[in-house]
């Protein structure tokens, strides 16, 4: 009976070794394919890094010029509105003052032209002297 139990255990033991042999055989081609596949994979994305990295690079100098644009657009409309500021001065300048000239000399020959017009009605500066004190009394309020 031990030749028995030594055969059945032989046969186990060979069984076993043979399972663990296919194991074996499988796992290898399993990494193998799994190798393959990782192989294939890093190949097809080299060329979509690649792109990925000179769409980066294009980004960038678009960023750049877009920067670069937006600053000259900023220096020029600074620039403008400078001169704008300027040129509202100058025309302040060259319309304004000789316009209050202008209105200044209007008013003084208003003035003149109210004395004469005084005169002409037939009031002597003495007759403006008294009438003075009269009518600064009926202003008065006490």
């Amino acid at each position: 009976m031990t030749d028995v139990w030594l055969g059945i255990i032989a046969i186990a033991v060979l069984t076993m070794a043979v399972i663990q042999i296919a194991a074996i055989v499988f796992a290898a081609r399993a990494a193998r394919q799994m190798g393959d596949a990782v192989s294939r994979f890093e190949h097809t994305l080299q060329p979509i890094l690649a792109n990925l990295q000179a769409l980066s690079a294009d980004a960038a100098r678009a960023s750049a010029a877009a920067s670069a644009q937006v600053e000259r657009t900023g220096q020029l409309l600074h620039d403008l509105a400078t001169r704008a500021d300027q040129t509202v001065m100058a025309l302040q300048e060259s319309i304004l003052r000789p316009a209050r000239r202008g209105m200044a000399f209007l008013h003084s020959l208003q003035a003149i032209l109210s004395a004469f017009r005084r005169d002409a009605a037939g009031r002597t500066s003495s007759q403006r002297a008294a009438a003075a004190p009269e009518e600064e009394d009926a202003l008065f309020i006490g």
